[in-house]
Order: C-alpha cells, then structure tokens, then sequence
C-alpha cells in the first residue's frame, strides 16, 4: 500500500523533476519506507513504500521489467500474486522478488492490458511501456484504491490522493460547485467522478485506461456487476459463499507484516475475525498467536455483548477506543486535510483515531468487513425496497407475509408499513415521466429557499440524477458503483494511509460479490433478516448470538452532541464567521436563530448534520484558500 505519482507532458517538453518530488513526497505518509522516482523525456513517475510484501529492496519502486521495456508504480495489493506468479513461472518468467509488484508487471509483460482481468485485489496503478510508448492505468473493481487525475496546460497528472496534484504551480484550486452543492443539500461524497476540486477528478472503479504521449486517451470497463439472479447460483448458495469467503481472508492474511482486523460486534467483522482465527489455527491451537482486534466503543451503542462472545471464541487479543464528540470534533481540520474533502459524520473521525490507534500498536495491515452491507442488504432501508420489489412484480401477498415477518421481530404495523409501500409504488411509477421529476425538483427548490439554509444560488447547482428504479437489485447496485460505498471507501484508505496503515476488505473479494448479485433477493432479505446467505453461510463459524441478532448499530459516532456545549458555540462561531456570510451561499441569521433555538439537552441529529456539513465545508475552504 503506497503513493504514487505519473506526469505526462503533453507537449513533448522534459517533466520537471522538482514537480515529481514535490509531489511524492506529500504523499510521505501513504510510505514512509522508500522513495523512488523515474524520468524518461515527458513522463515522469514517483512512488512511495510502504513495505508490505517482500520488505528488501528488491520492491523498490518504480520497478523496471526485463530488458527495461516498462516500468511500474503501484499502489495496493494483488492477493492472488502466488497463484499468478506460479503461472507466469510455467511460461518461462523470471522473479527477483517475492512480492507482488513484479507480479503485476509481468502479467502486463505476458497478457497485455487484459491482465487486470487475472487480479484479485485492491489497487491502482501506472505502467508506462517504452516500447509501445504509452501510460497504462487502472483501477481495482470497487475503487478501493484511489487515483486522481487533473490537465493542466502542458501535462496531465495522476496521484493517489488530491493533495499531490495540489503541488502543481499550473493548477488553480477552484470550488467544483456541482459536488459541493450535493454535499450542502444532501451530503452526498464521492457519488460520481468530480471531486471538490474544480477540473480534478478521479479514475473510475473497474476502468483501465492508455493514453498515448501526445495526451490522447482511450478508457475502457473492464469489469461489471452481474446484471442479474443467475440459475447456477441457487445451488447451495450459503456453502458457496462460506468456502469462497474462507478463501478471501486466507489470500488476504498474506503479509510480511503483522496482520490485525477492525471489530464492531456486527456480522460482517465477527465472521472476518473467526475466519481469521481459523486460518490461522486459533489461539492456543499452534497458530501465529491470538488475532489483534481492535474496536471502538461508545456508550449509546453498547455492543458489548456481541464483541465479548467474539473475543471469547477466537481469543482476539482487544484495544478499544474510547472517544467523546468534543475530542472528535477537535480532529475536523485534521481529517479534512488528510482527506482533501469534507467527510460525512464525526464517523470518520472515529476511524481515523483507530486507526491511530492501531499504527500505535505495530500493525500495518487491517482487516474490516466493509462491503457486505451495500452487497448484500444490510440497511435497514433495504427492506422497503425487498417488499416494493415484489409489489412491482406482481407478488403483493409475498411482500404482505415478508412485513408481518419484519413487524413481529423489529415492531411496526404491517398494514401502515404495507400501505407506504403501495403509494411508493405510485410514485415510482410517476417518477418515470421527466415532467413529474421536474415538478417534484421545482417544490422541493421552493421549500428550500422558503425555509432553508441556503440561497438560491447554491439551489441551482443542485443536480437532478433522473429516473432510478427503486427495486432492491437497483438499489444495490446503485449502492456499490455510487453510493455510499465509494465514500467509505475513500473515508477508509484515506484514515489508514494517514497513519501509514494498510486496509484489507475480504468482503470485496470479487468472486463473492459476483455471487452475492447473482443470487435472488430472498438471499439477501428474508423476513426479519438482512444478508440472509451471510448469516447461513456463518452458521457454527461464527457465536450465535452475533449471527442471530436483528439490529444494526452501524459504526456509531456522536453527532448528534454536536448541538451541546462548547461544541455548538464552536459550530455557531463557523457559522456566522465574516468568511461564511461573504460567500453568500447561506441564510446565516435563519440558520443561527434555529440552531440557537435547539435546546442544548435535546440534540437533534439532522440539525447537527446540516451544521456539520456547513462547518466541514468552510474549514476546507479556508485550508485551500478557495
């Protein structure tokens, strides 16, 4: 897991050495171990280690192939690296190293562009091939390796994270106003391409991509979701999943470096570490010795129970993190800037002190369950779009018996939940005709300008994302390839690489993802249960109690206290600063009456989060100065 850095000029001239430094060496904390950089006329590239897999210099980057036909800069990991680099031996291939970075170069050396279709992990990388004469790039499947792009003139730039193409006198920090208005009105980050940044954007997941020294660039998807249930899959489904998510974590747990993993007390991370103790013989049972568990805590999320069991069955050796919303609070700039971009809740604070935590530790690489839930339903808000489905589909008896199941064990009123679905229905169908989306975007406009925060100006920035069918298989795939996913995933590296630490997610194995889209939705909602062919597939691998539970606090954070205490005073003084008012954009007087009007012993959540994203906002123009 690294930094890395690619300059093309498009002009034909030298690339400026000092550019390329400068920008590898902001990127220092992405790898701390090693420094590396490349010039051949108008390309340059640069590299940061942080030494992973084969820790001798034989992984020194940017690595040169045979004969010095292409050179490589990469960030991440191949976790199928032995199996491939078995293969390409059997084809006369040659390896100095043990890592996976020669790997990778190979495998472009033998199959060409389509090797990324051979990879299974996490990574983005740039291979320039001096022969052909071309930049080859790419993304992993999920995006859960950054890279950014920005034009500038002369030269196109491609750099792990913002702040390295920030580094270029010939970029001017502008506000991109389309992502900061989603942000404003509806907290949505990292939904499409753009970045807040105007002009800098980033790589597309699952997109590989040449671009030829005279700038002109070609992309291409290389991987896509299963369009849909697929009938190979309905065999054994939970048994599948199981031997396949087994093999995930084995393949993930390869390292030269000690491994730990991120525990809630949900599902997903308890299945992630009792697979872990597993595959490593469990505690006392001739393993490496008991797993490194590392969790946060907060008292009005008690998961106490869940993580105790877990501990308990695996013998996980447990560092908690305890944090209040002040302490959290206090690292917004910090994590802001570790970021480039504003972020969602104090959520991310939480994660970026664990992972302080965890480098304090002496573990470089992390395992987490991020991903299960956008795959297979795991918001409580997948469970109208499992029973609007099967109304849409002409089966309103099965979604009636599916709300008496979900009403029993979570409460509500099946008549009053079946009758939401009815008129949800309605207006899907309405939502169809762009009149009616015009109409609908026009009211909610007006309500906003009559009792809103912002003026008219940010309003008409707003976007308008069309029609979006509503049915559960859409909505997963909208969860997956727009949002939220590809936030987490940009809040997660972003907090390990801060603290050079490295994120591993078994749960984005891709093999399990491709099965989890082509199986039916009763896989994934059944009744009172969420990730359905999880929890099977888990049974006697994981403590009942965590298999079997029914409610889901998610990864718990404090917002909500942000309207209390020095913590409002704080979010008030943003707020109504000189720099907020002159930008024109808010009501600041309606907005301060209402926050002041809030009683400090009765927070209220949307509030906080309306004023924490303003709060996020003007502290990330201020560190610009945009």
């Amino acid at each position: 897991m690294c930094g890395i850095v690619s300059v093309l000029r498009r002009d034909g001239g030298p690339v400026d050495r000092d550019l390329v430094l400068a920008m590898t060496r902001r990127l220092i904390h992405r790898g701390p171990d090693d420094e590396g950089t490349f010039f051949d006329g108008a390309v340059g590239l640069g590299f940061r280690r942080l030494a992973i897999l084969d820790l001798t210099p034989t992984g020194h980057q940017p690595m040169l192939g045979p004969d010095d036909r292409a050179v490589l800069v990469f960030n991440g990991e191949i976790f199928n690296y032995v199996e491939l680099r078995d293969e390409l031996r059997a084809r006369g291939h040659r390896f100095r190293s043990t890592g996976d970075a020669e790997v990778l170069l190979h495998a472009y050396l033998e199959w060409g562009t389509s090797c990324v279709e051979r990879f299974n992990g996490e990574w983005a990388f740039v291979i320039y091939d001096r022969v052909r004469r071309v930049l080859f790039g790419s993304r992993d499947r999920f995006g859960i390796k950054p890279l950014y792009r920005v034009e500038t003139p002369t030269a196109t730039l491609w750099a792990s994270e913002i702040k390295a193409l920030l580094a270029c006198a010939e970029y001017r920090p502008a506000v991109n106003w389309g992502a900061a208005t989603d942000f404003l009105l509806g907290g949505s980050l990292d939904h499409s391409g753009d970045s807040f940044f105007r002009g800098i954007e980033s790589v597309p997941a699952a997109t590989a991509f040449e671009v030829r020294l005279d700038g002109a660039e070609r992309r291409w998807r290389y991987w896509s979701l299963p369009p849909g249930p697929a009938p190979e899959a309905a065999r054994e489904p939970a048994a599948r999943f199981a031997e396949i998510f087994d093999d995930a974590v084995r393949i993930r747990l390869r390292s030269d470096v000690p491994v730990g993993v991120c525990l809630s007390g949900g599902l997903d991370s308890t299945a992630v570490i009792c697979a872990m103790a597993r595959a490593r013989g469990g505690a006392g049972k001739g393993g490496a010795g008991p797993v490194r568990a590392f969790s946060y805590h907060h008292a009005d999320f008690d998961e106490q129970p869940y993580v105790d069991a877990t501990v308990r069955e695996t013998g996980a050796d447990l560092q908690r993190l305890l944090m209040d919303h002040k302490s959290l609070w206090d690292l917004t700039e910090t994590v802001i800037r570790a970021h480039d971009e504003p972020v969602h809740t104090l959520t991310a604070m939480v994660g970026y002190e664990l992972m302080r935590l965890i480098a304090g530790a002496g573990v470089t690489v992390i395992l987490n369950g991020q991903g299960a839930d956008e795959c297979l339903g795991g918001y409580d808000s997948y469970f109208p779009d499992a029973w609007y489905t099967a109304v849409r589909g002409g089966r309103p008896l099965r979604a009636w018996r599916e709300i008496r199941r979900f009403a029993a064990a979570h409460g509500g009123r099946p008549r009053e939940l079946f009758s939401r679905i009815l008129v949800r229905t309605v207006k899907a169908e309405l939502r169809r005709f762009g009149w009616y989306r015009a109409l609908a975007r026009r009211r909610a406009q007006w309500t906003l300008q009559r009792h809103g925060w912002f003026a008219g100006n940010v309003l008409a920035n707003g976007s308008d994302s069309g029609y979006e069918p509503g049915d559960l298989g859409s909505m997963l795939h909208r969860s997956v390839t727009r949002e939220p996913l590809p936030l987490y995933l940009r809040v997660e590296d972003r907090n390990s690489m801060a603290h050079s630490v490295e994120v591993r997610l078994p749960m984005l194995d891709y093999r399990l993802v491709e099965l989890a889209f082509s199986l039916d939705n009763e896989w994934k909602i059944r009744g009172e249960w969420n990730k359905y062919v999880l929890r099977e597939a888990m049974r006697h691998r994981i403590p009942e109690i965590v298999r079997t539970r029914t409610d889901k606090m998610g990864f718990p954070s404090p917002t909500r206290d942000l309207l209390r205490d020095e913590t409002r005073d704080a979010l008030l003084d943003i707020i109504g600063s000189q720099a907020a008012r002159e930008r024109g954009i808010y009501h600041t007087d309606r907005i301060l009456r209402e926050l002041r009007s809030r009683p400090r012993d009765r927070p209220d959540f949307p509030t906080a989060l309306s004023a924490l994203r303003i709060a996020q906002f003007e502290i990330w123009a201020r560190a610009y100065g945009v």
